[in-house]
């Protein structure tokens, strides 16, 4: 009885379109699930045929790079990144991951993994924004592959500009050199599964993927929520 009053003054809405939310959804209404951009990169692994996978080719050694959904600008998926990051909606990117972990896990790829981590943020964007979406994202997939996750072993040492807007030469400048291993004794032989937000170039991840290899981890793969 609260429950439906509560609902009929607050309505929940959908972070993907801003309609009301029937009974029995949550985050996302039927009609954007549906519709989202999913991708099947999953299916194709460390083959050619992930055209993901390729964009790592000849730069940085990754054994799997996945995401689960396309990003389409000022569409669905833009504004679910938009809530995720700007608007407080940190329990959105648990949501994510755990359905995007489920999927992998019914692909069996947990087995291929050891230890999932964040990219992270600087602690001055962290404490400013609350928390890292990144590692929301990171904890879902984590939970529902039963995998091992901590979100201290990457920190980052520099608080770089915003992404938005760079090329590709400016965005990898722009992260050379910022991330650092805490704690190489928990990476050291571990099969990581690298994970971010959103890919784009990919210099962020790579810059990443460098360091927890000269770290001494056994390889690297990554995962994001989208990929433009």
């Amino acid at each position: 009885m609260l429950h439906d009053l509560l609902s009929l003054l607050f309505p929940e809405v959908c972070y993907a379109c801003d309609g009301v939310l029937a009974r029995g959804e949550k985050y996302i209404c039927t009609g954007c699930n549906v519709k989202l951009p999913y991708t099947d990169f999953h299916a194709h692994g460390a083959t050619e045929l992930n055209t993901l996978q390729r964009r790592f080719w000849g730069k940085v050694p990754v054994r799997f790079a996945f995401a689960y959904l396309h990003f389409r600008a000022k569409g669905r998926v833009q504004r679910l990144l938009h809530r995720l990051k700007y608007k407080g909606a940190q329990e959105l990117g648990e949501h994510l991951g755990l359905r995007y972990g489920s999927l992998l896990s019914e692909y069996h790829y947990p087995t291929e993994f050891d230890l999932v981590l964040p990219v992270p943020l600087h602690k001055t964007k962290l404490r400013k924004r609350g928390y890292n979406q990144s590692d929301s994202f990171a904890k879902g997939i984590a939970g529902a592959m039963k995998l091992p996750w901590n979100n201290n072993t990457l920190v980052r040492t520099t608080n770089t500009e915003t992404q938005t807007r760079k090329n590709r030469l400016a965005r990898w400048q722009n992260v050379e050199e910022v991330f650092r291993v805490a704690k190489p004794e928990a990476v050291k032989g571990k099969r990581v599964l690298l994970v971010d937000d959103v890919l784009t170039t990919g210099a962020t991840l790579e810059a990443c993927a460098v360091v927890l290899l000269a770290a001494g981890c056994a390889e690297v793969s990554v995962v994001t929520i989208a990929a433009a």
